[in-house]
């Protein structure tokens, strides 16, 4: 591509010479390191421009680059050669918009950056000639030596900003699930009236809201904050729980207190009783009255509580799996299946012994993850409890492992696939058990 020659103007130094600084020394030495290498311009580019943002590098910084590369050829850019541009100050100024003094500007700063490097003549204009091959002969002007040079440093940067930048993502998911079990328990103990500081505890939740970052934050912020939110959270927890048990002994003294009168006037032979409390055989009918009690507790014994009969449906439920993968898909590789659930199921409940106790755990686990009780509630009618406990436990886990963005709207999508004769639950935490395997 044709080059128009051009001074470069410094008004500032009346000997043409430009003003040295630490920056344009260190250029000039990343100039000279980019001649004994060989690395493609689109290689090169490619690995300033992702990193470009993070080493100070402005937008107009980045147009001036890529005109100046418009002009480089690709032998150029191979060893011992140095891409070097002397275009004019008019045609950069043509083709970027920019006026003289935003050109110098930009210039200087990718210079002191050290993304180029300024190759002066000795009367301070920029030229240079190709020979018949097109190699570069003798040029003065912007060097792009020092893109050669740092492509595998800034190669290396954006590895590391990357891997910074999913750790920051990590860290923001776990602060979120521990903001929302947070709020869901002081909302739930406020509802229900439970003692406890639940307005210091709400206070101190508040402070931490406002200590949550409005931009971009390092993920050594992010730590402590989410340590700050997991030691609220386990207050919140225990205060929780033992407000729940104190709670249950209030509910429970006043029916044992009631019980007792009754009883004792049954017992107190100073009281008038109306009926014998041995029947005679002279009666008619004698054990009527026994007759219907046993009736009555006849009727209760196939109507299992709720909690025994989830726990029934839930074990039927794994024994009909494993007769159908020929597999055991069993309490334990379900938990080993999904480790994130894993640990926060057993935070929460401790040593889960069955199904049951897993479909207790997963209830209260559920808003969390900001699933709403009508969506657990329509899982568990459209699936049935054993099949909504297993999908739940694995949209927790694929939540906490960020493959879920939306957990309602996943649990949704089970419930629809089952409609459609479409959900294999037992083939998702095989395939999990398999990932981990690999």
């Amino acid at each position: 591509m044709p080059q128009k020659g051009g001074s470069l103007s410094n008004t500032n130094q009346p000997s043409g010479w430009r003003k040295a600084t630490a920056g344009l020394a260190v250029a000039e030495q990343h100039a000279q390191a980019g001649e004994r290498s060989t690395v493609p311009k689109s290689q090169a580019f490619v690995a300033v421009k992702r990193v470009g943002a993070h080493i100070g590098l402005k937008a107009g910084d980045m147009l001036l680059l890529d005109t100046l590369g418009a002009f480089t050829q690709a032998e150029d850019w191979e060893e011992g050669q140095r891409p070097i541009v002397w275009a004019s100050n008019s045609y950069l100024m043509e083709q970027t918009g920019f006026s003289l003094s935003a050109l110098k500007r930009h210039a200087r700063r990718l210079a002191e950056i050290g993304v180029i490097a300024f190759k002066d003549s000795p009367n301070g204009k920029r030229w240079g000639h190709r020979d018949a091959d097109g190699r570069i002969l003798e040029a003065y002007g912007f060097d792009l030596s020092p893109l050669s040079a740092r492509a595998e440093e800034f190669e290396h940067l954006h590895a590391e900003l990357q891997a910074e930048r999913e750790l920051c993502q990590r860290l923001k998911r776990q602060i979120t699930v521990a903001r929302r079990m947070i709020r869901a328990r002081i909302e739930a103990a406020q509802r229900g009236a439970l003692s406890g500081p639940w307005t210091q505890l709400s206070s101190l939740f508040e402070d931490l809201l406002h200590r949550l970052p409005r931009r971009n934050t390092a993920s050594e912020a992010l730590e402590r904050l989410l340590g700050w939110f997991r030691e609220l959270q386990e207050r919140v927890e225990a205060t929780f729980l033992k407000a729940v048990r104190a709670d249950d002994l209030v509910e429970n003294m006043p029916a044992t207190t009631e019980q007792e009168p009754k009883e004792i006037q049954e017992m107190d032979p100073r009281e008038v009783i109306s009926e014998p409390h041995i029947l005679i055989t002279t009666q008619l009918n004698p054990v009527t009255c026994n007759r219907s009690e046993t009736e009555q507790a006849a009727a209760v014994v196939p109507n299992a509580p709720p909690e025994e009969k989830v726990d029934t449906e839930l074990e039927d439920w794994v024994v009909e799996t494993r007769r159908k993968r020929g597999a055991a898909l069993d309490l334990p590789t379900v938990m080993q299946a999904c480790p994130e659930f894993a640990s926060w199921a057993r935070n929460m409940g401790g040593y889960l012994k069955d199904w049951g106790d897993l479909h207790r755990v997963v209830g209260q686990l559920r808003p969390m993850i900001g699933v709403s009780e009508h969506a657990w509630n329509l899982a568990q009618d459209r699936l049935g409890p054993q099949v909504a406990t297993a999908a739940l436990v694995l949209t927790f886990d694929k939540h906490c492992a960020g493959e879920v963005a939306s957990p309602g709207g996943y649990l949704r999508g089970m419930v629809e696939k089952a409609g459609a004769g479409e959900l294999h639950l037992e083939r998702s935490f095989y395939g999990r058990l398999g990932g981990q395997a690999a």
